[in-house]
């Protein structure tokens, strides 16, 4: 049986787990060999390599992270280390792999198949949601939802103290989970990269809403932007309202994955599965304008845009 291995890398999202669970399952159905590759880059080093068993995969559906667990390796790109890697791998019999993780677990399995010709097919999971050529990352809907019960919660106090709060999010350079949150949560101002702010603006239009009777506030802010900190600064000076700063950091990255995460996981799977035995060497799985698909490893060396619409609803949050 030809044999196929899978991993994860880099951070870790929820729908990881799913997607492992359901390329285990569809490799074994297309009569394939599935192995498991634990703690990322470093394991496929280091020969944490072993035949997927039913056990390996059973329960895990609903967790969050990775049972597999992940790493950041210094050691492969040096080419000795990824010459052990490959050394590894012929040993167990593998010529495919699936790496499930974000571009910079893409572009180090890239090199390696330009150096050992062992074809690999990328599954998109990061929450930031910043993989060019696809719509979605497996892990963005349950960070979302995380994001949505946090700022629900902060709200509660908010509106008990007649407080402003900032919320920072994650997302690296994209503001996708910013705009989003706070479309969702009904914040008063957002401030992402990809948006125009005018802190003139909206101090204008929120006092007038203070005014108005407005007892609290809701700034929902991207990691990107780095002005959670001057925000928070700013409503307390602009605006004469207590202010507090929350940043939600890595409790974006936990938590069960929601019903989207885990059925993108198992379409992502099948797609991975089914793009190796097609032939295809380094490809993206994507989901674009509501269908399935693939995308060069080029594609990762682009710039991600995030969808015009979301951009456009969130624009009058800024000003």
């Amino acid at each position: 049986m030809e044999g196929i291995a899978i991993m994860t890398s880099g951070g870790d999202a929820a729908g990881m787990n799913p997607a492992v669970k359901f390329c285990v399952e569809y490799a074994k159905k297309r009569g394939l060999k599935p192995f498991l590759i634990r703690n990322g880059l470093r394991g496929l080093i280091d020969d944490d390599i072993k035949v997927a068993e039913r056990s390996d995969v059973s329960g895990i559906l609903h967790r969050g992270g990775t049972v597999l667990r992940s790493s950041r390796s210094k050691r492969f790109f040096e080419d000795k280390y990824r010459l052990q890697a490959y050394e590894n791998l012929q040993k167990h019999g593998i010529n495919k792999l699936i790496v499930i993780g974000g571009d910079g677990s893409f572009t180090a399995l890239n090199r390696f198949y330009n150096e050992y010709k062992v074809p690999f097919a990328g599954i998109p999971a990061t929450i930031d949601n910043d993989i060019p050529g696809t719509d979605y990352c497996l892990g963005v809907d349950t960070a979302l939802n995380v994001i949505r019960e946090s700022i629900d919660s902060i709200r509660d106090t908010a509106l008990s103290f007649s407080r402003a709060f900032v919320i920072e999010t994650m997302g690296r350079n994209c503001g996708y989970l910013a705009m989003t949150s706070a479309l969702s949560s009904g914040a008063e101002i957002c401030i992402a990269p990809e948006l125009d702010h005018d802190l003139d603006s909206i101090g204008e239009r929120l006092k007038k809403d203070v005014e108005g009777g407005r007892d609290y506030i809701m700034a929902v802010v991207a990691e990107g932007s780095n002005m959670a900190g001057e925000l928070t600064h700013w409503i307390k000076d602009n605006l004469n309202m207590d202010a507090r700063l929350t940043v939600l950091g890595h409790v974006q990255r936990g938590g069960s994955p929601t019903v989207r995460d885990r059925v993108m996981a198992y379409n992502y799977a099948v797609q991975a599965v089914e793009s190796l035995l097609a032939g295809n060497t380094n490809q993206i799985m994507t989901f674009r304008d509501g269908s399935y698909g693939t995308a060069p490893i080029d594609i990762i060396n682009t710039k991600c845009i995030v969808d015009p619409n979301i951009v456009e609803l969130a624009s009058h949050l800024a000003v």
